[in-house]
């Protein structure tokens, strides 16, 4: 029976509950709808769907399932049970093997099948064999549970192997060693699996090796392929004597097998010995308890509100920068290093944490990408700057947690382990800008929910005393990680250190442990840490304190009002909310030029200090403002000129020449904020007859950043990654299953891929192609030619991909290949004899 249909027939027979359990485990099946039992089956065991399955499987539930794979064939229906699992995987009863059994097969991944062939049940056993889904070799890979492939399949695809192995064989008989002799390649592969294949023999074996031997192999104890150098030259004589280094003398033997120039596999037979003759040594139920630390609770809870204090300011710093100056983008994309370098030594902070925050002002939106400028400026009307502090860092948060950017990556090298991989490198270089789209990761905020997940998970699960809190680091988290999604181990790793500097960074971390706001919005409680925040965060101040030296000391948070008025006026130094502020002639000069006076800005300077306006401030700014604007800029597109003030004098009260903005700078000049075109337009529109002159106005102008017009970006609203459908959309799948329409089973067994439709079609005409090349196999097609004649074919199918299938047809002793959309069904043939 086809695996598909075997699936199909058990997912019938399930209650409801047990469906609804397996579309909240795998949304995927229902995500669009089927519209029966058999196109459920084929999504099931599709490739794709078994890989998102098994990224969410625990490490013992991995561990059971490639033991299964490794024990079973699908393509001879050798199924096995629990008992035959239990022999393999060390540490394991048989109670916990069949509660792992019956947890895979709920979630779709095996399904029951009959016992293997010779196997003979006693009366009244209960013992329950299965088969995993087909796919499954597909997405373990070559090397399920790290260990590699035996000794006949490297014969058969490693041509150079192949080539040797009965020299090899040869080699070690006549040295002594007890092997059977062989005279063709599988006979001498069957030779080394029988003479490495129990854990007594391997011992034997290795007693006359080298030093280090052992060590060497311990490297292959959780993946079977390694480099070496020279692999495939330094295997080809059987070394001895005291100078051959372990190497050499694994490979003479036929222990390691050269792959290529310089990567070498442990075949599985070795391996097993290795581990005791065990697929699995190391299983365990319980997730892995590391050893953390401790810090007081107050050092936690201080480490977090300063963090956030200090996240808010340089927020608000970052917000008059760009409304000042903003941000230029590379023609690649991104914000270059020169630029970031402005920030930087604006903001009074390295290089990286500027990245970090321009990376979390943009994603919250409180920054956005113009395109006629090609510059990150401030949207007009921001709703952030009018928001109470812990409303701010609500919205930063929820912004971060549905990012899908990784603002740590920027700065990091576009080729590094973990990084993502870029279709060019960065302008910068080989590292990763700031704004570009290398930061892009679609998979972080299931990261991040993760991550905080573990957090809080292993906080709860520490024991510490009153008033103390556990530090987690990355090693901890990373550890528990891979213990709980082991398929997601990869992603984790690249990604779990900049997600505890980025939480760190938001107060979700303090001192290393998990703050109270990062258990509560770990829960998805953003309400109680609202509440957590405004009773802990120390309120913003409203004044300063003028010192004689020209400086102005922050005692604490200022207003973000207060901040931005102190900026325009005087140039922030050191960090920290306990900013100290230095006026000087060209600090006040920025404020003048802004708009401001000498009066406007002693009286701001007395209203907001706790203590006396100095009189060198006082003096400083008003002998600047003495000074200040004897000279006039202003800007001008165009200007007209007349020797008859009369008739620009009834000009500029014309009403119809309103739109050029006239304005009159000498008795017969006016100035226009239109270009010369379109203000000698106008006034031919009026009746003049203006010269145009094409040379430009000798005009000075000014460029002040602004903020660009436009709707202010709205407050980020952040829900969890949805793990399960929702519950309407299980009822209504359930409701067409079982509507009365019969799913294709057994009963179809012996029909060709026809009899299905859609998915199952597709899947069965897969499944069956994959099986006959795996066993060489002939199978009966139906092609369909250009014009639309069908004719059936006798062929054996020797590789597909790329929606092609290589066959050979050996009626006419050629090769040719066929696009599968032109294959309307498929059928397995007599097997050809070998």
């Amino acid at each position: 029976m086809s695996l598909i249909r075997a699936l199909s027939k058990e997912l019938e027979a399930r209650s409801d509950k047990s469906l609804r359990a397996l579309f909240a485990a795998r949304p995927d099946l229902i995500s669009p709808g089927v519209p029966d039992f058999a196109a459920l089956a084929a999504r099931a065991s599709s490739r794709v769907s078994v890989q998102r399955a098994l990224e969410r499987l625990n490490r013992p539930q991995m561990q059971v399932l490639e033991t299964l794979h490794l024990c079973t064939n699908t393509d001879t229906a050798h199924s096995a049970c629990a008992a035959v699992l239990k022999k393999l995987i060390c540490g394991a009863s048989l109670a916990s093997i069949e509660r792992l059994l019956h947890s895979l097969e709920e979630l779709a991944l095996i399904h029951r099948a009959d016992p293997p062939h010779g196997v003979v049940e006693p009366p009244g056993a209960r013992q329950r064999y299965y088969l995993p889904v087909g796919s499954l070799r597909d997405v373990v890979g070559i090397y399920p549970a790290g260990l590699g492939r035996s000794y006949t399949e490297l014969v058969r695809l490693q041509p150079a192997f192949a080539q040797r192995v009965v020299q090899l064989v040869s080699e070690l008989h006549h040295s002594g060693v007890s092997i059977h002799p062989a005279t063709t390649p599988m006979e001498a592969a069957l030779s080394l699996q029988h003479w490495t294949s129990t854990p007594a023999a391997l011992q034997s074996i290795l007693s006359t090796a080298p030093e280090r031997t052992t060590a060497l192999l311990a490297r292959f104890g959780n993946w079977a392929m390694g480099a070496v150098p020279q692999a495939q030259r330094r295997a080809s004589v059987l070394n001895e004597g005291p100078d051959v280094g372990p190497v050499d003398w694994l490979l003479a033997r036929g222990l390691l097998v050269p792959l290529d120039a310089a990567h070498v596999e442990l075949p599985h037979s070795v391996g097993i010995s290795l581990r005791g003759g065990h697929v699995i040594e190391d299983f365990t139920l319980s997730p892995p308890v590391p050893k953390l630390g401790h810090t007081t609770a107050a050092l936690r809870r201080n480490a977090a509100l300063g963090a956030i204090a200090e996240t808010l300011r340089l927020a608000g710093e970052l917000l008059h920068f760009v409304r000042e100056q903003p941000l230029t983008t590379l023609r690649s994309g991104g914000v270059g290093v020169r630029e970031m370098k402005r920030l930087a030594d604006a903001l009074r902070i390295d290089l990286h944490n500027a990245g970090l925050m321009v990376e979390l002002c943009a994603l919250a939106g409180l920054i956005r990408l113009d395109v006629d400028s090609s510059a990150w400026v401030q949207p007009a009307q921001l709703e952030w700057l009018t928001l109470p502090r812990q409303e701010q860092w609500l919205w930063l948060v929820n912004a971060w947690l549905a990012s899908e950017r990784a603002p740590s990556l920027v700065g990091q090298p576009v080729t590094a382990p973990g990084a993502v991989a870029a279709p060019h490198r960065a302008a910068a270089g080989n590292t990763i800008n700031a704004l570009s789209a290398e930061a892009q990761r679609p998979d972080a905020p299931v990261v991040r929910k993760r991550i905080l997940e573990i957090l809080k998970e292993l906080t709860d699960e520490a024991s510490a005393a009153d008033g103390q809190a556990p530090v987690l680091d990355a090693a901890a988290v990373l550890q528990r990680a891979e213990w709980i999604q082991p398929r997601m181990a990869r992603r984790f790793s690249s990604l779990i250190r900049g997600v505890l500097s980025e939480a760190e960074m938001l107060g979700l971390i303090g001192s290393g442990a998990l703050s109270q706001l990062g258990a509560a919005i770990a829960a998805e409680r953003p309400e109680d840490a609202l509440d957590i925040l405004g009773e802990h965060l120390p309120a913003e101040l409203n004044h300063v304190l003028l010192q004689a030296d020209l400086t102005a000391v922050a005692p604490g948070y200022l207003a973000p009002g207060l901040s931005e008025k102190l900026q325009m006026m005087a140039d922030a130094e050191g960090q920290g909310p306990a900013t100290i502020y230095r006026f000087s002639v060209a600090s006040v000069r920025r404020a003048l030029d802004a708009g401001q006076d000498a009066a406007t800005l002693l009286g701001f300077l007395r209203e907001h200090s706790a203590t006396p306006v100095p009189q060198p401030l006082e003096y400083l700014v008003e002998d600047t403002a003495s000074r200040h604007g004897r000279l006039r800029v202003g800007p001008a597109s165009s200007f007209i000129q007349s020797d008859d003030e009369a008739a620009l004098l009834e000009l500029m009260h014309e009403a119809n020449a309103s739109v050029l903005g006239l304005i009159r700078i000498a008795p017969t000049v006016l100035v226009s904020h239109t270009a010369p075109r379109e203000t000698a337009q106008v006034l031919r529109s009026l009746g003049l007859s203006p010269a145009l002159e094409e040379a430009e106005s000798a005009v000075v102008r000014l460029r002040r950043g602004t903020a660009v017009a436009g709707s202010g970006s709205g407050r980020p609203v952040y829900s969890a990654p949805r793990t399960a459908p929702a519950e309407a959309d299980i009822e209504a799948q359930l409701a067409v299953l079982r509507s009365g329409k019969p799913a294709r089973g057994s009963a179809r067994e012996h029909h060709s891929a026809e009899s299905g439709t859609g998915e199952e079609a597709t899947q069965i005409g897969l499944e069956t192609l994959q099986k006959a090349i795996r066993l060489k196999q002939a199978v009966t097609m139906n092609v369909v030619d250009g014009e639309g004649n069908s004719s059936r074919e006798t062929v054996v199918p020797v590789s597909v991909s790329g929606g092609r299938v290589r066959v050979f047809d050996p009626t006419r002793d050629i090769e040719r290949v066929v696009s599968l959309h032109r294959i309307i069904d498929i059928e397995a043939a007599e097997e050809l004899r070998q």
